[in-house]
C-alpha cells in the first residue's frame, strides 16, 4: 500500500473522528477504486459540478461514503473544512451521500438503487450525444457484494445488457462481507463473473487494491464496444488496518475515543 493510499485512509479516519460514526470497513475496501477513478479515469470539473460532458460516478453502496467525501474534498468540489462536520446537524455530509452535495450524482444508501439510476444516466447521455461529435459521457457505478443480493440490481443489469450501454461500467467492491456476516453464508453470489456475462456484460476480475491493475482495466473500458462493462474488484473489508481486516465489528463504528483513533492512524502508517 503506497503513501497515497495510506494518506487517503488516514483522512477517512479523521472524518470518522469528526463525526464519531461511520462505516469504516466499507470505506477502506473501496479507497483504491475511488482513487483511480478520480485521479486517472474520469472527466470532471470540480468548479463546475454539473458540467454536461462530465463522467458520472454513483456510489450505490452509499455507506462507504467517507472515502468518496475525502476524494471530493481533495479534488475541490467542496472545502476540506466540510469534512470535519461529517454527520453534524450543521454540516452537509451525511452518513450516506446526498445529491445536493457537489460531486454527488445521486442520493444512495438504500441499497439496490444506484445501478438503475446509472443505467438511466448512461442511456440518457448516449441518446443526447448520439448525433454529435462530442464524446459520450461515461457512467461508473460502484456496488457492494452484499448489495448485489437485491433483485433490483439484476433488473437494472438486464436493461443495461438490452441497450448495450458501452458507456456504463459497474464495479463490484467484492470484499465478501456484509452487515450480517460473510457473504458466502448470508447469500452466496458465485459464480459472480458468469452472472454478469449472462446479463450481457463484458467482464474482468481484478485485485481491487492494486492501483496499476485498476488503471489498466479501467483504461481499457469499454471492454467490448457492444456491451456494458462489469469489473469485479476483489477487496478486503477494512483494508489497511491488520487487526480490523474482515472483522465485522468495524463494519460500522459509533463513538470512538482518541486513543483508538491514534491506534488506527498508526496502524495505517505501519501497514506494509
Amino acid at each position: 500500500m503506497d503513501a497515497r493510499s495510506k494518506a487517503i485512509r488516514q483522512q477517512v479516519i479523521r472524518v470518522l473522528q469528526a463525526g464519531q460514526r461511520g462505516h469504516l470497513g466499507a470505506a477502506f475496501s473501496l479507497v483504491e477504486i475511488c482513487r483511480v477513478l478520480f485521479d486517472d479515469i474520469m472527466h470532471f470539473k470540480s468548479d463546475e459540478p454539473t458540467w454536461d460532458q462530465r463522467d458520472r460516478f454513483i456510489l450505490s453502496k452509499g455507506h462507504g461514503c467517507m472515502a468518496l467525501y475525502v476524494m471530493l474534498a481533495e479534488k475541490g468540489f467542496f472545502p476540506e473544512q466540510d469534512l470535519w462536520k461529517f454527520c453534524h446537524p450543521d454540516g452537509n455530509l451525511g452518513g450516506h451521500p446526498d445529491h445536493k452535495t457537489p460531486g454527488v450524482e445521486a442520493s444512495t444508501g438504500s441499497l439496490g438503487h444506484g445501478l438503475s439510476i446509472g443505467v438511466g444516466m448512461a442511456l440518457g447521455c448516449r441518446m443526447k450525444y448520439a448525433f454529435e461529435t462530442s464524446r459520450v459521457p461515461r457512467v461508473f457505478v460502484v456496488l457492494g457484494d452484499g448489495e448485489s443480493n437485491e433483485g433490483s440490481v439484476w433488473e437494472a443489469a438486464m436493461g443495461a445488457g438490452k441497450h448495450k450501454l458501452n458507456n456504463l461500467t459497474v464495479l463490484t467492491d467484492y470484499n465478501k462481507h456484509q452487515a450480517f456476516g460473510e457473504s458466502s453464508d448470508v447469500q452466496p453470489l458465485g459464480p459472480l463473473a458468469d452472472k454478469w456475462r449472462a446479463f450481457g456484460f463484458a467482464v474482468e476480475e481484478v485485485d481491487g487494491h492494486d492501483v496499476d491493475a485498476l488503471r489498466d482495466v479501467l483504461g481499457r473500458t469499454p471492454l467490448n464496444c457492444d456491451k456494458p462493462t462489469s469489473i469485479i474488484c476483489h477487496t478486503v473489508k477494512c483494508k489497511g488496518v491488520r487487526i480490523a481486516e474482515n472483522d465485522m465489528k468495524w463494519h460500522h463504528v459509533n463513538r470512538i475515543d482518541e486513543d483508538a483513533i491514534g491506534e488506527l492512524l498508526a496502524a495505517v502508517e505501519d501497514y506494509a
